[in-house]
């Protein structure tokens, strides 16, 4: 190969790979909300019926068709020129490609952050080298055949690149946890000694559901007797708990770390980063139970929690676990005679040291619990039934966590991050509890391993009797339709569309001013 061949390959290489990437940088932000676990990454993009996978499929097949056509139809002018003019077709249906995909937003945008950047980075430079070693291989293919028509289709096989960036992207991310697990590990070290290092209370709070609420309600609790500072969001993650404190500092009487976990060890690594010595358990349900394997171990991590604070709070569902002296629901406290409307909740709370009323501008059952536990973790910590109750005066809705709003006339009720049985239970009785037409939006319920075709088929036959039933997605909606047939429910209020955007238009046909709308469980992208 002479100089000039080296050159317009390497460039060739290099525009090809940007092209590549550009049409499947959205990836990257699937990969992010995966927490970078290339595992789940591919369980996710392999999963039948997954509809990146079947894009990127069709992009192949139109890149090869269109660059063969245009190489033969313009053959008569020479293989080099022939080359040159299939250019068109490719650029065009790649620009095509990343017009269409910036047209469907991710539900979870890609967050800018220098992990996913580096990342970024090295993705493209693979990205580069493949498409350039391609190139170059593919030319001294037809140089050593030496076949007029290889020569002029010599760059078709360029089409399987979009099939192999799903498994070129895990790898790079594999490759760089040689670089990120240590360079994670001394952000968290920092934050670690951070946190020994403060003479403020460490509050942990985990379980199934409930954490981020019940963290919000306890700092508003709290806040009328101390100074707190709590994570943010819902940062429940090592790096995310590292963080709130390198970034936030501890300048604080407590600190509340929320704590999650989807694998058997994260609370016990979250525990020794943060050391608590007071905790909440919300309670247990089959969240997660695809990546846990059985309820026992879900219980047993979560329990982790109980064994190493000195006092502790249990939510009704977690009231079996090891933590002699905690203040157990049912037992030591309770929500009792619970009401619920459109406009909030109330109910008795029943604390150690005497029922008070209360009123709260929180919707569902869950969230008079939720409260019960925060107030609970208030007298644990030593708080008057007077300072707990002036708190909860304080309390406002979390986003997201069955939010009320009024819309052109319509009730919403915004429980996108629900994503459990129990949850989804309270919502729909919340739901019931309306003048005008009910409708309900949902993919359902995921991560819940065997269970669940189980659970979405429950979730179905909870939903009859509601006069809309929209389902979106492909990817547990069958099990929620057959559970809502088998359970009596009319197949002519039931819609299955693609996404979020058809399931809006389908309510603003038939929905009017003074019905109500449930939007349960908005799955991110990566399911």
């Amino acid at each position: 190969m002479n100089t000039s061949t080296i050159l317009a390959v390497c460039l060739g290489g290099i525009l090809t790979g940007y092209a590549f990437f550009m049409c499947s940088v959205r990836l990257i932000a699937i990969l992010q909300q995966q927490g970078y676990a290339g595992r789940a990454f591919l369980k996710w993009y392999y999963r039948s019926r997954n509809i990146e996978r079947k894009k990127a499929s069709l992009l192949a097949l139109a890149i090869a068709l269109l660059t063969a056509l245009f190489d033969v139809c313009f053959s008569f002018l020479g293989y080099r020129a022939a080359n040159l003019i299939s250019l068109l077709p490719f650029v065009g249906i790649c620009v095509l490609y990343c017009v269409s995909e910036s047209r469907h937003a991710l539900k979870v945008p890609l967050k800018n952050t220098m992990r996913a950047l580096r990342l970024g980075v090295a993705y493209a430079v693979v990205l580069f080298a493949l498409c350039i070693g391609l190139g170059f291989a593919l030319t001294a293919l037809a140089g050593a055949v030496d076949v007029a028509w290889l020569y002029l289709v010599r760059y078709v096989p360029f089409c399987l690149v979009p099939l192999l960036c799903p498994l070129l992207l895990p790898f790079v991310n594999l490759c760089m946890k040689a670089y990120e697990v240590p360079h994670a590990g001394k952000f968290i070290k920092r934050a670690k000694a951070a946190l020994a290092a403060s003479p403020c209370v460490k509050v942990g709070i985990t379980g199934s559901f409930g954490k981020t609420s019940v963290k919000h309600f306890v700092a508003a609790i709290l806040s009328e007797r101390y100074k707190v500072i709590a994570t943010p969001a819902s940062y429940n993650t090592p790096v995310g708990i590292a963080k709130a404190v390198n970034e936030g500092g501890l300048d604080c009487e407590v600190f509340l770390a929320e704590m999650g976990a989807r694998r058997t060890g994260d609370i016990a690594q979250l525990c020794d980063m943060v050391c608590p010595s007071v905790g909440v358990v919300t309670g247990v349900t089959c969240q997660h139970l695809d990546t846990f394997g059985s309820m026992d171990a879900i219980r047993r991590e979560k329990g982790e929690l109980a064994r190493r604070v000195q006092r502790c709070v249990l939510g009704r569902s977690a009231a079996d676990m090891d933590a002699p002296g905690a203040l157990l629901m049912g037992r030591d406290f309770d929500a009792e005679d619970v009401r619920l409307s459109l406009e909030g909740t109330s109910f008795t709370l029943r604390l150690p040291e005497g029922n008070m009323p209360v009123t709260v501008p929180l919707l569902g059952r869950h969230a008079a619990e939720d409260v019960a536990l925060a107030a609970a973790l208030g007298a644990c910590m030593g708080m008057t039934n007077a300072q707990i109750a002036s708190g909860i005066q304080k309390i406002a809705p979390v986003a997201h966590r069955l939010e009320r709003r009024d819309a052109n006339g319509l009730i919403i009720l915004d429980d996108a991050y629900n994503c459990n049985p129990e949850g989804a239970a309270n919502a729909v009785e919340v739901l019931r509890l309306a003048d005008g037409r009910k409708a309900v939006v949902t993919p359902g319920i995921v991560e819940l391993g065997q269970l669940e075709e189980e659970v979405n088929g429950a979730l179905g036959a909870l939903l009859v009797g509601l006069d809309l039933v929209v389902l979106v997605g492909e990817t547990l909606v069958l099990d929620v339709r057959s559970g809502y047939l088998a359970a009596g429910g009319d197949e002519k209020k039931l819609r299955i569309v693609p996404d979020l955007a058809a399931a809006q238009k389908a309510l603003a046909e038939e929905l009017a001013a003074g019905d109500c709308v449930l939007f349960l469980n908005d799955l991110p992208d990566c399911y």
